[in-house]
């Protein structure tokens, strides 16, 4: 079964190993292999470590292939995942499904080791040899450059089991166990598969495993209990020790605020396990007496930092009720307690460190005298284990030196850095949805996220890949395919392609906007001159009533495909609200009639000042058809119940002509919380005069409807957040406002504002209303166009009204809406009339060096405003991120002739069902571990599965397909199969038979 893994034999591991580096530069799929200078090798338990990383016990630490894809990618320290009395089967029963989540800070419902203890060993003696094999025969580094540090729990009674005593002693000295004997006799077998490794090198591979561990117990664990186990390891095993330390040493109070103040405040807990766990006075005189214990028999001691934190499952993150966090969230709680323990011990301690530690922090960690580091939550990214090369990377001026104790001071500032800057915080609001709708395909599945979250599906990854390259005439021209406005949506786009940029799970997302603005800016010399009239292939001629993004962008397009067509503008001026009402600061005029220029150099017609009030009139006049892009202008009702307003278009639109006429008093109050409110409350903090605005929202900013970005921008103007208040009446320079409260969601997922039958009141001298405008209907009703409740046109898919050859676009037919989303509505209308499509540039989101994509994997930018390339993962070309962040190596990307895309295969046998391929698969419905072609290792797991997939038998694969099972040749063409899945069954059979257990 999928969730049951099947360790593989010794004989497998380094077959695979060797096959699979030999014949495609790759170790478990890990193409950045680290090698290692001896020469800075860190000291520690009388062993040494080349780097002074490496992976947390966890998820990556369980299976030998998880430990050799880690070593190759630069991982020295391996804290083994945790062992206890409660094992195999048993403990698979109480580990609910999927059980990690780490698209952000991260969860886990999971904790020892799935295998059974003798399973768990030999996983880890494997690994052990392995990786010396490796390390000799690629050159990887020293094969004594690597430690492997054991973890067991959780109390005294479990570690003292027989079972758990021989898993100490065995990895102590393996040397008569069955496991190390067979993979020391199966090198010697085999020495004709190796170049370098020989019989002198393997006799010299230490059956010394281990020589230092981690004490792992449950959160409650009394202060006796910990130092009775640990008194155990040091004194009847002879083990340098850790004492692992719970992020709850800090208390409550401390844990609950810092979380708060970094916007974790959704992340809930109460007080019982700070109650419970270790207490700070009890925790000081116990590291002391150990410490000395180890002194006395020469053992070096420690403490690991920190445990993962005990949280409530509030919103079904996870199928259990309780998770424990890890990655951003805990670094903060993780370096306050180093911190802590560093100025009590004056620097003296040894830390092993573990909370939120990734590239960011890293170098910064052991130059402040904390290693080893281990991760966990960064490599459950995309990038996976690749990412430990980047980290290699950033460690490699560091003297290798042993440890001559901690830097106070220096723990002290990052702890500070943690609490009060920007690294770990959450953004303002809710995070938006990662996923693209859809089921994951069986093959062919690489798809680009950020076109389908583009309302015109921009050819994204063709202009940024341009942009990287320098071609920004090339840029600008796959631009404007499906973009009129370029230097518009270049500035004001709320850019919800980046919501699912998969670059989100690395850093940050790639600058889509900006770079389409830079492409712009720096492409319109050489693209716009060459933009010239298309010769009429239509009898059409269309009327286009509206000058703003709807109409520009409609008769951009119509134009483009030879149909005639005029725009009818009751302004003096083409360009709608971005020309007369939004601020100047946020876009300037000569990009608003770059684009203008852009759109009518197909040879539109313009008649401004012209006001339309019939349909009719328009086709008396010879139109064929009347495109209805007025936008939405119309005031919304009254809101104050006494008292005078200010309309925010009206307001707007003054302050960008004549601001000077502008009186607003002192205190000017915004109601509202979109994006037009936000420009209205910064526009009002140049008005002279002016000295503070407010905005008044019924909800917190968490929930306001503005972009993220325009809440930040507001704040940075100085604009004050007037939160959980709801207008009522304005009265001598006083705002009276009901103060609510949040209760249940609503329909919309925001939690309901509630009166709480209290009030207050906030200076006004003005007032200004931003709550939604609303679409003029005079025009739509003298043609008799069907409006809906909502007050918009109803209109079909094409965007057709009831009114033959009359059509709406923009927000006259949307209400309040965004430039982009006008013109994807104004490509819907242009298509309908002219028959015309978009897809002249789509080929170009497919970059032709595979090899290029694949490049930018693993690295995780530090400065990802001011980075250049754009960083872009070119998604359509190649994605794979299932197999990146699968700890068990069991996806693999298989490259198969005759198809363009490497193809995702699933290992059943070394799969848990973890889940964490389904966290960042693009697919909202997309779980790679059950979804994808699936190879099988025996009947048994073939019978208890539903996945689609094959095993090999006598006489073919035996193949399930649609439901339906049944034996096929796939080097027959026409055996049946669908031809992409033959091709990769062939391929694997071929050229991947590591991946099949024969």
């Amino acid at each position: 079964m999928s969730d049951i893994m099947r360790p593989i034999g010794f004989d497998h591991l380094m077959t695979w190993i060797l096959d699979e580096y030999r014949t495609k530069g790759t170790v478990f799929g890990e193409q950045r292999v680290v090698r290692c200078d001896p020469e800075r090798a860190f000291p520690i338990f009388d062993e040494r470590i080349e780097t002074p990383f490496g992976m947390a016990a966890g998820p990556n630490t369980q299976l030998a292939q998880n430990l050799v894809a880690g070593y190759v990618c630069g991982a020295r320290f391996f804290e083994l995942k945790t062992v206890q009395k409660m094992d195999g089967a048993e403990l698979s029963a109480c580990v609910p499904k999927p059980c990690i989540l780490a698209s952000d800070e991260a969860y886990n419902c999971e904790w020892s080791t799935e295998l059974t203890v003798p399973q768990a060993f030999a996983e880890y003696v494997k690994a052990w040899v392995a990786c010396k094999l490796i390390a000799r025969e690629f050159g990887f580094g020293d094969p004594d450059g690597f430690v492997f540090n054991m973890s067991v729990g959780y109390d005294y009674e479990g570690i003292t089991t027989p079972k758990i005593d021989a898993y100490i002693e065995g990895m102590k000295d393996a040397s008569d166990t069955e496991v190390f004997k067979e993979a020391i006799a199966w090198t010697r077998d085999h020495l004709d598969l190796f170049e370098v490794v020989d019989e002198a090198f393997v006799d010299s591979i230490t059956p010394h495993v281990s020589a230092s561990i981690t004490e792992s117990t449950l959160h409650g664990c009394p202060p006796a209990e910990i130092e009775k186990i640990a008194t155990h390891l040091i004194c009847e095993k002879g083990l340098n020790t850790y004492v692992k330390c719970n992020p709850t040493l800090l208390g409550y109070e401390f844990a609950r605020t810092t979380l708060d103040g970094l916007g974790y405040d959704y992340v809930a807990f109460d007080d019982h396990h700070f109650v419970e766990d270790l207490q700070w006075a009890d925790a000081v005189p116990m590291i002391e007496r150990l410490r000395a214990l180890c002194n006395e028999r020469g053992l070096e001691f420690g403490v690991k930092l920190t445990n993962t934190f005990p949280v409530d499952v509030t919103r079904s993150e996870l199928p259990s009720e309780e998770m424990y966090m890890s990655g951003r969230s805990l670094y903060p709680l993780s370096i306050a307690l180093a911190a802590k323990i560093a100025e009590r011990f004056d620097g003296t301690l040894r830390m092993s460190y573990s909370g939120g530690a990734d590239a960011h922090n890293m170098a910064v960690l052991v130059s402040a005298g904390i290693w080893p580091v281990t991760v966990a939550t960064t490599i459950l990214k995309p990038g996976g284990y690749e990412r430990l090369s980047q980290i290699t990377g950033l460690l490699t001026e560091l003297p290798g030196e042993a440890f001559t104790g901690a830097d106070p001071e220096r723990i002290a500032e990052l702890a500070d850095e943690a609490a009060h800057g920007d690294a770990c915080r959450k953004p303002i609001k809710p995070l938006p949805e990662r996923h693209i709708p859809g089921e994951l395909p069986i093959t062919d599945c690489f798809t680009a996220p950020c076109r389908h979250d583009c309302p015109i599906h921009q050819d994204i990854p063709g202009y940024l890949r341009a942009v990287d390259e320098g071609r920004y005439a090339d840029a600008l021209r796959i631009v404007l395919e499906r973009n009129a406005l370029p230097f518009m949506t270049g500035t004001l786009c709320p850019h919800h392609c980046t919501d699912a940029c998969m670059r989100n799970y690395v850093d940050a997302h790639v600058l889509i906007r900006e770079a389409k603005l830079e492409a712009a800016k720096r492409g319109f010399a050489a693209v716009a001159p060459a933009l010239a009239a298309t010769e009429k292939s239509s009898d059409r001629r269309v009327a286009i009533v509206g000058g703003g993004p709807a109409g520009l962008a409609c008769a951009c397009f119509l134009t483009r495909a030879g149909v005639p067509a005029t725009i009818f503008e009751r302004a003096e001026s083409l360009g709608g609200v971005v020309r007369h009402v939004i601020p100047g600061f946020r876009i300037a005029d000569e990009d608003i009639q770059k684009d203008i220029d852009l759109c009518l150099a197909y040879g539109a017609e313009v008649r401004c000042g012209v006001e339309v009030d019939s349909v009719d009139a328009l086709k008396d006049e010879g139109f064929t058809d009347v495109v209805v892009a007025t936008g939405a202008w119309a005031p919304a009702p009254q809101v104050l119940s006494e008292g005078g307003e200010l309309d925010a278009l009206e307001f707007l639109a003054q302050a960008k002509e004549s601001p000077e006429t502008l009186d607003l008093g002192t205190d000017v109050v915004v109601i509202g919380g979109g994006n037009t409110a936000m420009d209205v409350a910064r526009a009002a903090k140049r008005i002279p005069g002016v000295e503070n605005v407010r905005l008044v929202y019924r909800r917190n900013r968490r929930y306001m409807p503005a972009e993220e970005e325009e809440l930040v921008f507001a704040l940075e103007d100085g604009v004050e957040f007037m939160e959980l208040l709801s207008p009522g009446k304005l009265h001598e320079g006083s705002l009276t406002c009901d103060v609510m409260a949040l209760g249940a969601p609503d329909a919309s997922g925001r939690r309901r504002p509630e009166p709480t039958g209290e009030t207050v009141e906030v200076p006004a001298t003005s007032v200004i209303v931003a709550v939604g405008e609303k679409v003029e209907c005079g025009l739509f009703e003298s043609a008799g166009v069907e409006l809906t409740d909502r007050g918009i046109p109803a209109v079909s898919a094409n965007l057709a009204s009831n009114v033959e050859g009359v059509w709406v676009a923009g927000d006259a037919r949307r209400g309040p809406a965004t430039i982009v989303e006008a013109i994807a509505d104004a490509a819907v209308v242009a298509a309908s009339i002219s028959g015309c499509d978009f897809n002249g540039q789509s080929a170009q989101n497919i970059d032709p060096e595979y090899g290029r994509a694949l490049a930018t994997r693993g690295d995780v930018a530090h400065d990802c405003g001011h980075c250049t390339p754009t960083r872009c993962l070119g998604c359509p070309t190649v994605c794979e991120a299932c197999v990146e962040v699968c700890p068990n190596r069991a996806n693999v990307a298989v490259r198969v002739p005759g198809m363009r895309q490497r193809q995702i295969v699933h290992v059943d046998g070394m799969c848990n069902e973890c889940g964490n391929c389904a966290v960042f698969c693009p697919y909202s419905e997309g779980r790679p571990y059950k979804d994808k072609l699936t190879v099988f290792w025996g009947e048994e797991d073939f019978e208890n599965s539903e996945n689609e997939g094959f095993l090999e038998v006598d006489g073919g694969v035996k193949v399930r397909l649609d439901g339906q099972v049944a034996v096929f040749d796939p080097d027959d063409g026409d055996c049946g199969l669908p031809d992409g899945v033959r091709r990769t069954i062939q391929a694997v059979r071929r050229d991947y038979a590591y991946l099949l257990c024969r």
